[in-house]
């Protein structure tokens, strides 16, 4: 999780992601955050994110973001 942290505060440093459930819904998040933090979780974490998992969802939370990459993990 503190390597997914330190992405996301690369990404967008002004976001609180500790307690923010709604970086898509609120557009704290843009497209171009959400395709560089993609390419940067499929590096960092030798993942593959497809399009199917680009959804609000998954993109919410640093908790929704963290599920998503353990899930892919696997």
């Amino acid at each position: 999780m503190d390597k997914l942290m330190e992405i996301l505060e690369e990404i967008q440093p002004d976001a609180d992601y500790e307690t923010c459930n709604t970086l898509i819904d609120d557009g704290i998040l843009d497209s171009f955050a959400i395709l560089s933090i993609v390419s940067e979780l499929q590096d960092a974490f030798d993942i593959t994110i497809t399009p199917a998992d680009i959804i609000p969802e998954n993109f919410n939370s640093a908790e929704a973001l963290w599920d998503m990459v353990c899930r892919l993990k696997r």
